[in-house]
């Protein structure tokens, strides 16, 4: 089968653990039940189940170590990190979001040559930990030029960091946060790993109401040393950049994870409605909307599968991955938008119902285009 089915877990791997790994996963979430998720999601509750289970099982541990940082089963492979964030979408986007902006916060440490924090995050991971990217501001979004975070060096060779970011998910609970900034009185740009246990740093709110914490933190004169840092000058600027190639790609699985799901409970519905004496899925236009709907839903996936052979085969020779990567955060994301206004136009009011997956489908749906910049951004990175 080209989409995902929790009831037919046929699909083969190439390790008995990343077999597990999505097993467990769905396990989980079968066993949570649909109720459950669309209670906590109503309810805006944090999903700490989640957490401690992932955690429990070495899940994020499994996924987001690179080779030779963990265990010996974990690695980061963009062919089972894709699957894995298919299957979280399609049980609810807040499951993906606390995992993605993981991904996020682990991009800079892991493309550091900072190897004491690399193997404390190591660590950190195989205690359940969860990270953060502390890159936007309030004022500035994602403008990197404008960044507003100031590193100011001090005489004993040490810096105090001070200013504010905002939309970041996971600071409220995670262990570090990879925070961009400069260095004072220069336009020196500079990453380095922020822990959110010291007193000088502060989660301030949750700027939305949502399962997610999607955070606005201050750094209050943060100290730190050289081994703090995680990259400076050129080298900073594209680790902000290659982080957002490698984790926002994952915005297109998270959106077919989505639709699949809002798929089978539309036609399902459909298929078991009667009007006018005929079934809905009977209907010469419901068929053609679901018609269309899986076409572009089964094209999303062949694009995202083909993105992801340019991911992993990419090089300073096979640049390939750099048309396909924001194709994917773009197209593939703004199809799942289509793909349930299409289905929504069959089910319609019953689209609305606070008991429907499709409920969440049709609000998530809209914010994966949108979490990357984003039709705008990435037009200009396809031409």
């Amino acid at each position: 089968m080209i989409l995902f089915h929790p009831q037919k877990q046929d699909r083969t791997y190439h390790d008995d653990r990343s077999r597990r790994v999505m097993l467990d996963l769905v396990e989980f979430f079968e066993s949570k039940g649909k109720r459950r998720l669309k209670e906590d999601d109503h309810a805006a509750v944090w999903y700490s189940d989640f957490l401690e289970f992932v955690g429990r099982q070495r899940i994020f541990a499994t996924m987001c170590t690179p080779s030779g940082y963990g265990a010996p089963d974990a690695r980061w492979d963009t062919w089972r990190i894709c699957e894995f964030a298919e299957i979280l979408g399609f049980y609810g986007l807040p499951y993906w979001y606390t995992w993605q902006v993981s991904v996020l916060g682990l991009g800079p440490i892991w493309m550091s040559d900072n190897e004491p924090v690399k193997q404390r995050t190591a660590q950190l991971l195989e205690e359940g930990a969860i990270f953060a990217f502390g890159l936007s501001e309030k004022e500035h979004g994602a403008d990197l030029y404008s960044s507003e975070m100031t590193l100011t060096p001090q005489p004993d060779g040490t810096y105090l960091a001070n200013g504010r970011k905002y939309y970041i998910g996971n600071g409220n609970a995670a262990a570090l946060v990879s925070v961009f900034g400069k260095i004072a009185g220069t336009d020196e740009y500079v990453f380095f790993a922020a822990d959110t246990s010291r007193p000088e740093y502060a989660c301030l709110q949750n700027v939305c109401h949502s399962q997610n914490y999607v955070s606005e933190f201050e750094l209050n004169d943060y100290p730190l040393g050289d081994g703090d840092i995680l990259a400076r000058g050129d080298q900073a600027w594209n680790a902000a950049l290659n982080t957002v190639n490698i984790g926002k790609f994952n915005l297109g699985w998270a959106s077919i994870g989505i639709c699949t799901h809002a798929f089978y409970e539309a036609i399902h519905h459909a298929a078991h409605r009667t009007l006018y004496g005929m079934r809905v899925t009977d209907f010469p236009h419901a068929k053609a909307l679901f018609t269309d709907a899986y076409a572009r839903l089964t094209a999303m996936k062949l694009v995202a599968l083909r993105a992801a052979d340019y991911m992993r085969s990419a090089s300073p020779d096979d640049r390939r991955y750099l048309l396909y990567n924001p194709v994917v955060k773009m197209k593939v994301t703004t199809q799942g938008e289509d793909v349930i206004n299409h289905m929504w136009d069959v089910i319609a009011a019953k689209g609305f119902e606070k008991d429907m997956y499709f409920e969440m489908a049709a609000r998530d749906i809209r914010a994966l285009p949108k979490l990357e910049g984003t039709v705008h951004v990435n037009i200009a990175l396809i031409v």
